[in-house]
């Protein structure tokens, strides 16, 4: 088949249009062929070298998909049929003609959706809607998304205002600021020209934010605990910020304040499973109602794929890139 292959992964690795074996379904899969899939951080570190995939996962670029199932496994015990119209949560293989998937990580195409735009939604929905769950996220609460016009931190701020949250956002561009705001984020906060600490604090009445999600990692730490509520959840889903950093933990243990560090490609097949359960019963709704609005910055071609990279690095597209085939 055809599939985007990285070359000399590593800081100078180069991506082309090249070929790999078709993949088998095995027990409990299914083969999709592949329409669209969405462009994440994680296919950047992973081209650099990064991030490798779990055991056993493709070793191609790409975590989520959508397309058309052309193959069940004879061993499946499952509802999902040849034909059947998805999207899917993958742990790799997404940037060929063709993936594997296991069945219960499948999501249905939303009525309301071209087929290639669902390839936005897996990733993205679940990393977002199991942090929030993590993170004691409720209507009520208040939320600080960093990254705000990126594809985690559209699909956040989205979900969170639609349930009727308040909501705060960063993005680094004024262009940025306004896309979140009308996403549905109460405040947009240009980090680049704010102390976006301070603005949260003055915007809460000196309360702080019961949940931040956070992309950035060491250099937001202390920051994102200076306006986190007592008993608030600080998230941390991405290290573009760095890795290490120094945490008072009596300040913490003062004011009853949780750090957690989650990702969603390494967990167990399971933990999947259970997350995209919860995604299909709390989230699929919202979209398909038009509440949940998808925030697309661009579609290109797969044989792009390098230039897509480029656009994410660089923080030029606002919202999920998809490459089609």
């Amino acid at each position: 088949m055809r599939a985007i292959v990285v070359d000399r992964p590593g800081p100078d690795c180069s991506l082309r249009l090249g070929e790999a074996p078709n993949p088998q379904p095995g027990p409990g899969q299914v083969l999709i062929k592949v329409t669209a899939a969405g462009v994440n951080r994680a296919d950047l570190l992973q081209a650099r070298g990064q991030y490798p995939p779990p055991p056993g996962a493709s070793d191609l670029l790409g975590l989520e998909v959508s397309g058309v199932i052309e193959q069940v496994a004879s061993q499946s015990d499952t509802a999902w049929r040849v034909g059947d119209q998805v999207c899917a949560l993958l742990p790799g293989g997404g940037y060929g003609e063709y993936a594997v998937a296991e069945a219960a990580h499948l999501l249905p195409r939303p009525a309301n959706l071209p087929l290639p735009d669902a390839a936005a939604l897996p990733e993205a929905a679940c990393t977002v809607w199991s942090n929030l769950l993590e993170g004691g996220f409720t209507p009520a609460s208040t939320l600080l998304v960093h990254g705000g016009a990126g594809g985690i931190g559209t699909m956040a701020v989205a979900l969170a205002a639609a349930m009727g949250a308040t909501v705060y956002a960063t993005a680094g561009a004024p262009e940025r600021v306004a896309a979140v705001e009308r996403l549905g984020a109460a405040r947009g906060i240009d980090y680049k020209q704010a102390d976006f600490a301070q603005v949260v604090m003055e915007a809460t009445g000196g309360r702080g934010v019961d949940v931040i999600l956070d992309v950035v990692g060491a250099k937001y730490l202390e920051p994102n605990l200076a306006c986190l509520a007592v008993g608030g959840h600080l998230m941390v889903i991405g290290l573009m910020g760095g890795a290490k950093a120094e945490v008072n933990l009596a300040k913490m243990l003062a004011r009853r304040q949780t750090l957690a560090v989650t990702n969603l490609r390494n967990r167990t097949a399971a933990d999947k499973a259970a997350i995209v359960d919860q995604v299909h019963r709390d989230v699929w709704p919202l979209v398909e109602s038009g509440r949940l609005p998808l925030a697309i910055g661009t579609r290109m071609p797969m044989v792009e794929a390098a230039q897509a990279h480029e656009l994410m690095r660089r923080g030029q597209v606002t919202g999920k890139i998809l490459l089609t085939w």
